[in-house]
């Protein structure tokens, strides 16, 4: 194993996204609104350009296929859009750190491989900008300089489970996926990694399994128990 891919939301930062959704799309409501949009519809084509990204063919980055999206039912021009978007992040969206409950043991998990000589990868959904996806890091008290690559959704091309984001992740960090140990939380979205080749450890601190499938096969436990296994690993060095 050269390389580990970790989820960020439920995996490495505990949260109940359905409470944070809700309160991410009600700030953005109240944004929208304060620049003269219609709050109901911002939110309506937001959520709509994240099917697009969802849908994305991969002839374009997450973050073209969002603008296009949003661009043909909003009109108008990008730019003026985009700075509604950036003060957004730059400020409510930091409040929605009240949500999360991080935990020292993210920290710890990535400094281990860190330690050892592994590729880290931070495998978030790329369903956010780059700005947004470095905060929510932040509040898991990780920094950027941990990983060799951030998913984003300006450095994507699909999105989880697609497996074509999977094998953009081997492609950008040349390894092949024996050789890689994805770590996360959502049965739907990270388990695809292992029809690639990938080893796969479940953490169920925050689990999602909608479809109740078994998981007994892999690895799986709490985010300490996660740690022990890392722990285990043998040096790179």
């Amino acid at each position: 194993m050269k390389a580990v891919l970790f989820d960020l939301d439920g995996t490495l930062l505990p949260m109940d996204m359905e409470i944070f959704l809700r309160e991410y799309l009600q700030k953005l409501g109240v944004k929208a609104a304060a620049y003269g949009y219609d709050p109901a519809k911002m939110v309506e084509v937001v959520m709509a350009g994240v099917e697009a990204m969802i849908q994305n063919d991969g002839s374009m980055t997450n973050e073209e296929r969002f603008w296009q999206l949003f661009l043909s039912r909003i009109g108008g021009e990008k730019e003026a859009h985009y700075k509604v978007f950036e003060e957004f992040y730059t400020n409510e969206f930091r409040t929605l750190a009240r949500i999360v409950q991080p935990t020292p043991l993210a920290r710890e998990a990535v400094r281990i491989l860190g330690d050892k000589g592994y590729t880290t990868v931070l495998a978030t959904n790329p369903l956010f900008p780059s700005m947004a996806i470095l905060e929510r890091m932040s509040w898991a008290g990780l920094h950027p300089h941990d990983f060799a690559l951030i998913t984003t959704f300006e450095n994507s091309r699909f999105t989880k489970p697609h497996l074509g984001y999977f094998q953009g992740i081997l492609e950008a960090i040349g390894a092949a996926p024996q050789d890689c140990l994805m770590v996360g939380n959502d049965l739907v979205e990270d388990l695809p990694a292992v029809e690639l080749g990938m080893e796969f450890f479940l953490v169920t601190d925050d689990l999602i399994n909608p479809q109740g499938a078994d998981y007994s096969q892999f690895p799986h436990g709490t985010r300490e128990d996660l740690v022990s296994y890392l722990a285990k690993l043998p040096d790179r060095k």
